[in-house]
């Protein structure tokens, strides 16, 4: 018979097996997934509004106009709440992930294991990252879209719905936090996993507004690649 201690071992030597198992499944759909596409739903939009994807290597934000003809922003997300108040910024980056992640690891040297742990198995919480640009410039790191007014409508509705809203409807900012003086923190629905990551919640963005995009992806690369990037 199995001593208690080597019963032990052998569940846990199981237990190490199916998680790199696990790992190794993760890998593989992460790898081949991404380069699975979705269609623009209609190939035959006009081009009426431009937006930008733009990565940092990592993450990837949808980058829009803060005032066009379809859509203002400037009432939900006020300029007043960026540290330089600087309203003649013109172009506003939405970036949806990890609260922990956003708020306590302004860097990589930053990252710790429990935010990490946390944030891949449904632990955390969700926060919005608004980052505002002078300018935008297609590039390795920036891809230029152009959407249509319903396409955009279908867009801006998807980033409205991914705040979490106050019973006036206002976005609830989390103050005090930003990583320089042109962006601001506000409090968001759903958790970050594995499976739902930053990158996830861009290319569902995609999905909504009718663009190209991949089946799932965990990652930038792979929307990127979808767009020849």
């Amino acid at each position: 018979m199995r001593t208690p201690i080597q019963k032990a071992a052998r569940i846990g030597g199981y237990g190490l097996l199916s998680f790199m198992a696990f790992l190794a499944v993760y890998a593989g759909a992460a790898l081949t997934i991404p380069h699975i596409p979705v269609a623009k739903a209609d190939p035959n939009a006009s081009a009426d509004v431009v937006v930008y994807l733009h990565t940092n290597g990592v993450h990837t934000d949808i980058v829009l106009p803060v005032v066009s003809p379809e859509f203002d922003w400037r009432p939900l997300l006020p300029y007043a709440n960026l540290p330089s108040k600087d309203s003649s910024l013109p172009y506003v980056g939405f970036g949806w992930g990890d609260k922990g992640f956003y708020l306590d690891t302004p860097t990589w040297a930053d990252l710790k294991f429990s935010t990490a742990f946390m944030a891949a198995f449904w632990l955390g919480s969700a926060a919005m990252h608004t980052t505002y640009f002078r300018t935008m410039t297609p590039g390795p790191q920036t891809i230029e879209l152009r959407l249509s007014r319903a396409e955009y409508a279908r867009l801006v509705d998807y980033i409205r719905t991914s705040f979490r809203q106050d019973a006036s409807g206002q976005f609830e900012q989390i103050k005090g936090h930003s990583y320089a003086d042109n962006d601001a923190f506000y409090e968001a629905p759903r958790v970050y996993s594995f499976l739902y990551t930053c990158n996830t919640w861009t290319n569902n963005a995609l999905k909504a507004s009718g663009q190209r995009a991949c089946l799932w992806t965990p990652t930038d690369k792979g929307i990127f690649s979808i767009y020849g990037h």
